[in-house]
């Protein structure tokens, strides 16, 4: 098989018009590497892929051309065989009844040629939530600014947070992606590119409630921290790593305690993804380069390897590790019993990140399903002539299928764990990727298929198991039909009022959005509220060098135009809180407002294509979290959100 048929096998396109609307074709080379990436899956000759049964419609598949009749099936979970049949015809009926679930479907025709395949059974549609219209409160939580925590928004924090939006009628905090990151990289802070998004970032533990701590850090190192700007994320490690091992080290001098219990309960229940997490953090401080360059028997995970490791010289610090994840989990679980206590509808609304890292633990640990050779990212549009590479690692297609789609399962069941909402980032990656080969230039990348039925099937599974919506981020142009499929299976798009325009530049008015959709003003990689309306955005995009991709003439006239929709429904000022209240009026079930926004902040979180020039996730609120509620209209803010305040919150 040639190279270019190769990769159509693989879902591969070599050639695709990019935004500016020209026809491309990946460079034989870039092909090369891509196809390479990818494990070599089950051909499909008697079926197209895997096989998706949803709940109260017929489930039914038919056999391809090459299929030699009769053809024996077997359904089986695990070792366990769940149904058997034969098919004379080229139509298959699959058993009805079947529980919802992920099974293996083996087949064999008269040729005595096998093939297996998944088979998903899945509700009819994701979780759909079980409230009318609600709001929420959008953090970056590390830029929470208290006079108790030590120089970064913490779990207790957040625990605060809670509280105060439950006091303003709030049914949510939505948050910045909590995944794990690395705890030794200078700059490596984005929440975006994680070291693992099965695990949680350690510097949002408060350590002054770890169990074994016993004093806090010199006030002298501590208040500088608090009262910096921008969050010094080494600073904050320099004084939160040692505490944690101090606090591990009298921890583990209390065996009997109900606490040591908590933690072998919660090790068990974690078990073997723990268990490879705890020796990948061990063997990457001891070996101090990526995985892929480590000692030939530790290139790959390996649970004999691994269990020896947790069990020899280094066994206190992996049980370190699991000990700081355990906090971790403990405190943010905490979080969201406090606001199911407090009765919101919502709770936590959490980001997940479109990739990781390459080096990081997940690529690590499913080699097949995750490319680490290969950065997500976009071609060419107007506003990047060249494209874009955002240096992350993403599942494949091939890898996924092989085991069952549970690795993709498995990453978002790890943020629906505490989540009443969860937003996947770029969710058109569920469709499609656009993937760049390192050392090639974005334009050099190439769109590959993703199974869209299996994953959402997927999605919907984890959706209602868990009862978390899935809000997919659907910005920008996507495939014909792509939002009307993704609907179909429960899950809710996502409009920002910036884009929300028509054709001739006009905003669109509270009844153009759907009911199943957040709504908001902005996102973290767009101009606040404030910003926008003061030109912040565009004088500091210039300041860089960067364009801003419009003028203060097109800026005059979209104001305008967003004044005239605001009058027409009434609300005659044009401030946040009247911006809000449009919002607040819209048929969509979800608003969330940010906390940058109702304190007037003119600088955004992030400045997509910028790293040391702009200071990227390490802005902090000009307030106190201690004085946000003296200081912000709470009466007022719960007037323009009145209607979408429920009983429970009022």
């Amino acid at each position: 098989m040639d190279l270019f048929s190769e990769a159509h096998s693989l879902g591969i396109l070599t050639e695709f018009y990019d935004g500016q609307g020209q026809r491309r074709a990946t460079d034989e080379a870039a092909l090369k590497i891509i196809v390479e990436a990818f494990p070599r899956p089950t051909p499909h000759r008697l079926l197209s892929g895997a096989i998706v049964i949803r709940s109260g419609q017929p489930a039914r598949s038919r056999l391809s051309d090459d299929a030699k009749l009769p053809v024996g099936w077997v359904i089986k979970q695990g070792d366990a065989e769940i149904a058997k049949g034969e098919a004379s015809e080229a139509l298959v009926d699959w058993p009805a009844d079947l529980p919802v679930g992920s099974y293996r479907l083996e087949l064999s025709d008269s040729s005595s040629y096998r093939e297996e395949l998944p088979l998903l059974v899945t509700p009819e549609k994701a979780f759909g939530g079980d409230f009318d219209r609600v709001w929420l409160l959008a953090v970056q939580l590390y830029g929470i600014r208290s006079r108790r925590n030590w120089g970064m928004g913490d779990f207790t924090d957040l625990a605060t947070l809670i509280e105060l939006c439950a006091g303003l009628g709030a049914d949510g905090v939505g948050l910045n992606p909590l995944h794990a990151l690395f705890d030794d990289r200078p700059g490596d802070f984005s929440p975006y590119a994680p070291n693992s998004r099965l695990f949680l970032n350690a510097l949002y533990v408060d350590v002054e409630q770890a169990p074994g701590f016993r004093n806090g850090p010199d006030r002298k190192l501590l208040e500088p921290l608090r009262q910096a700007e921008l969050v010094d994320y080494q600073g904050v490690a320099a004084l939160k790593w040692p505490a944690l091992r101090a606090a591990f080290d009298a921890f583990m001098t209390t065996p009997d305690s109900a606490e040591a219990a908590e933690f072998k309960t919660y090790r068990a229940e974690r078990g073997e993804l723990l268990a490879r997490f705890t020796c990948f953090e061990v063997l990457r401080h001891r070996f101090q380069q990526p995985w892929w360059n480590w000692p030939e028997e530790w290139r790959q995970p390996d649970a004999a390897r691994c269990a020896a490791l947790l069990n020899g010289p280094d066994r206190r610090e992996a049980d370190f590790v699991a000990y700081v994840q355990w906090l971790a989990e403990r405190q943010l679980r905490h979080c969201k019993d406090l606001a199911h206590r407090l009765g919101m509808k919502v709770g936590l609304y959490l980001d997940v990140a479109v990739g990781v890292q390459s080096d990081g633990f997940d690529a690590w640990n499913e080699q097949g399903a995750i490319s680490r050779t290969l950065s997500v990212g976009a071609p060419p549009d107007p506003l990047n002539t060249v494209g874009q590479n955002w240096g992350l690692a993403g599942f494949n297609a091939p890898g996924l299928e092989l085991k069952n789609f549970e690795p993709f399962r498995e990453m978002i069941r790890a943020s629906m764990r505490h989540a009443g909402a969860i937003r996947l980032d770029h969710v058109l990656g569920l469709k499609r990727l656009y993937l760049v080969p390192h050392g090639f230039p974005a334009k050099q990348g190439a769109y590959v298929q993703m199974p869209f039925d299996a994953l959402l099937a997927a999605t919907a599974i984890e959706s209602d198991a868990n009862d978390c919506i899935v809000i997919g981020e659907d910005l920008g142009t996507v495939p014909e039909g792509f939002r009307e499929q993704m609907a179909d299976w429960g899950l809710w798009s996502y409009k920002v009022m910036i884009f929300e325009r028509d054709d001739n530049g006009r905003f669109r008015d509270v009844d153009a959005y759907p009911p199943n959709a957040l709504v908001t003003l902005n996102t973290h990689d767009l101009s606040t509220y404030a910003g926008w309306r003061t030109f912040g955005d565009l004088k500091t995009k210039r300041g860089l060098d960067i364009d801003p991709g419009e003028t203060d003439e097109e800026r005059w006239r979209a104001l305008g135009l967003w004044d005239e929709v605001l009058r027409h429904n009434g609300i005659q000022d044009h401030d946040v809180l009247s911006a809000v209240s449009f919002l607040s009026r819209t048929r969509s079930r979800l608003l969330a407002v940010s906390l940058e926004d109702l304190l007037e902040v003119v600088d955004q979180p992030n400045i997509p294509g910028t790293i040391d020039e702009h200071p990227n996730w390490r802005r902090k609120m000009p307030l106190d979290l201690e004085d946000i509620a003296a200081m912000t209209s709470v009466e007022a803010l719960k007037a323009v959100t009145a209607d979408r305040i429920s009983p429970a919150s009022a």
